[in-house]
């Protein structure tokens, strides 16, 4: 199968990938978040305790998101 053929919807399999990883790991971060946040408000935790929550939950998804702007910023795409 050539790989610049298009593959579904008309986009190639890399742009299909590409896309399709944006979107899916977008939603999981924001299911993370939604999940941090219950956690957060079912342990009372407070403002300062949610807070640390979500610094020390969060640190991967602020990496993922990181890669994608360092990579915008270097021309890498």
């Amino acid at each position: 199968m050539d790989p610049n053929a298009p593959f579904m919807f008309g986009l190639t399999i890399a742009e299909f990938e590409d896309i399709s990883l944006t979107v899916c790991v977008g939603g999981l971060i924001a299911y993370m978040i939604f999940i941090i946040g219950q956690l957060a408000w079912e342990s009372k935790a407070g403002k300062y305790g949610a807070l640390w929550m979500f610094v020390g939950l969060g640190v991967g998804f602020i990496g993922f998101m990181a890669k994608g702007i360092i990579q915008r910023l270097l021309g890498i795409e």
